[in-house]
């Protein structure tokens, strides 16, 4: 009896403590799928499969402490943004670098600097350079199936990357390559809070823009490469014309059916006559090339967008904006203000851009770091070499 009385004690104690236990920490136990779903019960020296943006199942290391970017030149700052480091970034394409030297990449993560870059001259892959930075995984445009297959072909983790697949909607590609990002590092999860923000914006955006009347539409051109002998912008099919439709201005080369830029003339120019022009960072020009006419044989005079002084260099903060990239949400409200300045004058784009930074990744910018994102260097034009990856 004695013996029994005993167990029973222990019994007893030992079910008071487990509830006292509970009750404390007020924790519900993970359920199995979270168990087996959580980033700690991943095997460091294991794999796990990722499914990217060509619909290729990818066999990914658990631990990646080495990353290259090849010829989709946005991810390398919007891989460092999400880590808030450059120390995984080992190589990448070379307009990815001048973009960083030239813009906030390259001061906030001097790190980066140290990428190789002599491993890719445009699509080309030189396979044996590329192997001598022992990658981990790389990432690449989805568009270029042939290096996909030299990638897997060579046995590296070979992650494909589209900047076009959703209709070129910056917020949603921005959203889609940080939910796969989260794919291949889960401890880093950033999807929630990056698609409330950039949603949240969009609507801003939205709500303001949708009453204005199709005849009151300010008509933009986006002029995407500019030289002394070409002339590029977008049509129907790329980021330009979702950044019309998406700050309530009509893009002046709608159009234009061809994906990706197309190359123009100044007659079809001077034909639809701009009210607005928007000087991406693919190329070296400045607003005041267009209004003194100093590059090639180019007479913009007569374009209401010149006569008005209505050309403006568009942002470069960890990337040239006109793309999808970290700095989405940002460029989406600097195009509506400078479209539409009356409709957004209480938006201070220097305080929204430190909100965005420090509140989605814990960066935080001084308003000089801030401010620099909109008065970009001519020098980040350079280097670069296809369509806007």
């Amino acid at each position: 009896m004695k013996k029994l009385l005993a167990l029973l004690l222990v019994f007893t104690l030992a079910l008071t403590a487990c509830n006292s236990s509970h009750d404390k920490n007020d924790v519900q136990p993970p359920t199995q799928t979270e168990t087996s779903t959580a980033p700690e019960t991943l095997d460091p020296n294991g794999t796990h499969i990722v499914t990217d943006h060509a619909g290729n199942e990818v066999a990914v290391p658990n631990t990646v402490n080495r990353i290259v970017i090849a010829d989709i030149y946005p991810m390398a700052s919007v891989l460092t943004v999400f880590f808030d480091s450059a120390e995984k970034i080992v190589g990448m394409a070379p307009p990815c670098m001048s973009a960083a030297k030239n813009g906030l990449l390259g001061e906030l993560y001097p790190e980066i600097l140290n990428a190789k870059t002599d491993f890719i001259d445009g699509t080309n892959i030189n396979l044996e350079e590329l192997l001598k930075l022992n990658p981990d995984v790389v990432f690449y445009s989805a568009g270029s199936k042939e290096e996909g297959e030299l990638l897997r072909n060579a046995g590296i983790p070979a992650i494909a990357i589209s900047p076009g697949k959703w209709g070129y909607n910056a917020i949603e590609t921005l959203n889609q390559w940080i939910d796969t990002l989260v794919q291949i590092f889960p401890e880093n999860n950033k999807s929630q809070i990056v698609r409330e923000y950039s949603e949240k914006t969009y609507k801003l955006v939205q709500e303001r823009v949708s009453g204005i009347k199709a005849e009151d539409k300010v008509k933009a051109f986006f002029l995407f490469q500019y030289s002394d002998s070409n002339i590029m912008t977008s049509g129907k099919k790329f980021f330009g014309q979702w950044w019309c439709d998406a700050i309530g201005a009509v893009n002046a080369g709608e159009e234009l059916e061809n994906d990706n830029s197309v190359a123009v003339n100044m007659e079809q120019i001077y034909a639809w006559n701009p009210e607005l022009i928007f000087i991406t960072n693919f190329n070296t020009a400045t607003p005041d090339d267009l209004y003194n006419n100093t590059i090639g044989n180019y007479d913009w005079s007569e374009i209401d967008a010149i006569k008005n002084k209505e050309v403006y260099k568009m942002p470069l903060g960890m990337y040239r904006s006109y793309t999808c990239g970290v700095d989405t949400p940002v460029t989406l409200l600097w195009l509506a203000k400078t479209a539409y300045p009356s409709l957004f004058e209480d938006i201070d784009i220097t305080a929204e851009t430190k909100k965005y930074y420090s509140e989605v990744f814990g960066i935080t910018l001084t308003d000089e770091q801030a401010n620099k994102i909109f008065s970009p260097v001519t020098a980040a034009g350079t280097g670069f070499v296809g369509n806007g990856k």
